[in-house]
């Protein structure tokens, strides 16, 4: 069944070559460039096509989540409970991130007010 698919896949490849569907592709005539080096070379195109098709891999994704809750909370007025809420969430993603690089070594970050009340009796 699967031969049958990829003689159907072929096929249609074929007919949109003669065609000249592919004429006007970007790019086209020069040699594939990988932008992430560091994926192994057999993994290459299959990275490259999930890239392209919008799917991350799970650190760049949490990164992703981490920049638009950085931006809400620097959106959030100052005394809010909501902020409270947004910084939460904030530590959640920052912990969870260190934790898929191995290790849980990122620090949360504490809310301005406990920060402040630290550095208070520290001085």
């Amino acid at each position: 069944m699967i031969r049958g698919f990829e003689a159907l896949v072929e096929q249609r490849i074929k007919k949109a070559q003669k065609n000249g569907d592919f004429d006007n592709l970007k790019g086209r005539g020069k040699p594939f460039k990988f932008e992430e080096q560091h994926v192994p070379e057999e993994l290459r195109l299959a990275h490259k096509i999930l890239k392209n098709a919008g799917f991350l891999p799970p650190e760049l994704e949490l990164k992703k989540k981490i920049t638009k809750v950085e931006q809400l909370l620097g959106e959030t007025n100052y005394d809010s409970q909501e902020r409270s809420k947004i910084q939460k969430k904030l530590n959640y993603l920052l912990t969870k991130l260190g934790t898929t690089r191995g290790g849980a070594n990122t620090f949360p970050v504490l809310p301005d007010e406990y920060r402040e009340n630290i550095l208070k009796k520290l001085s």
